[in-house]
């Protein structure tokens, strides 16, 4: 099991790279995100549309308590990874995160993110040491995580579905 956590998600100024965050993790092979800060609705709407549109069983919970949602994590046995441009290059640790079998909680920042989660993480992980999105690396430590597979997925309970193309935009609608 994957599960992200979005840290202080913040109502207006996020919307659209929390919304990013969900679709990555989705994409990427995440199982759910949990959303704290700001209660966004239409962001949970907005992934479960997706979910119904183009298939499988990815969740978006919230929970305002960040710091509660990542020591109960802790106390089940997930591992803790946050994702920071302070942290060890993920291509140097990955083995030993993708191969332990342990789920995962994998932390991606906000606005501020407090010295505790730091200290709470199994793992502070970077994707590179300079300045970047946490989108970018969600999707780099997910794709570093699944070893590339999830590049392979599809699901059939969608209700469309994309036919690659390189010529035009190519969509099977199931009804």
């Amino acid at each position: 099991m994957i599960t992200v956590l979005r840290l202080d998600h913040r109502l207006g100024r996020d919307t659209r790279i929390t919304t990013h965050v969900c679709l990555t993790a989705r994409a990427f092979g995440a199982d759910k995100v949990i959303l704290s800060g700001e209660r966004d609705k239409h962001i949970i709407e907005s992934a479960e549309s997706v979910v119904e549109n183009w298939g499988g069983d990815f969740k978006v919970e919230y929970d305002p308590a960040a710091m509660k949602v990542i020591k109960e994590h802790k106390r089940n046995g997930y591992e803790i990874i946050h994702l920071t441009m302070y942290g060890k290059h993920v291509e140097d640790v990955i083995p030993e995160i993708r191969d332990n079998g342990r789920d995962k909680l994998i932390i991606v920042g906000g606005s501020r993110v407090p010295t505790e989660v730091y200290e709470l993480a199994d793992w502070n992980l970077s994707v590179t040491n300079q300045p970047h999105s946490e989108v970018a690396a969600l999707a780099m430590c997910l794709h570093y995580m699944m070893d590339g597979e999830e590049l392979n997925k599809t699901y059939t309970d969608g209700k469309m579905q994309i036919v690659p193309n390189n010529e035009h935009k190519e969509v099977v609608k199931k009804e």
